[in-house]
């Protein structure tokens, strides 16, 4: 049985470890995550396990939160990850997000992530959550907008050419 750092009725979610290289190798290479995400250059099991140690565990490692692998309680099948990203130019945390297109428009996107943000404000304090996207991929605007996050502006992050859109969402701690 899979330790989850914390779940869903349907989904188990916890940090991505070197286990995972297969599956993030194949999630990165996705037709979507190279459209829209872009390419991160891995292209072997060795290339993922390098993309795991060297972006996604150090996140863990400072702030205690990042890059959580979905997996699917009924069948132990890895389905996406989803995340909260800690990154340079954007306010609060930036809701991250991507599943492979078989498990895409099967709701596990909007219950992930509404319970990544959940966990983020609840155990973090994270009370400011922005997402960016492209503005061709309309399925992650309207799931932004679903979790209740609002279009702010276009903008263009450092290292970036292309503009992106930024939504944001800022809760209160009762």
């Amino acid at each position: 049985m899979e330790a989850y750092t914390f779940e869903t009725e349907r989904l188990g979610m916890r940090p991505a470890h070197i286990e995972d290289a297969a599956f993030v190798l194949e999630l990165l290479n996705t037709p979507k995550w190279l459209s829209y995400i872009g390419d991160r250059k891995v292209y072997t099991e060795e290339d993922a396990v390098q993309y795991i140690t060297s972006k996604m565990l150090p996140q863990f490692e400072e702030k205690q939160f990042g890059n959580y692998i979905v997996i699917r309680k009924e069948d132990g099948k890895k389905i996406g990850c989803c995340g909260l990203y800690d990154r340079e130019g954007i306010e609060g945390v930036d809701i991250g997000f991507a599943f492979l297109p078989l498990y895409e428009g099967k709701g596990y996107g909007y219950e992930s992530a509404s319970k990544t943000m959940q966990y983020g404000k609840e155990v973090h304090r994270i009370t400011t959550v922005s997402g960016i996207t492209v503005k061709e991929n309309i399925e992650s605007q309207r799931l932004l907008e679903k979790l209740g996050l609002t279009f702010i502006k276009m903008i263009t992050l450092s290292n970036d050419t292309e503009a992106v859109m930024l939504y944001r969402k800022t809760t209160h701690h009762a």
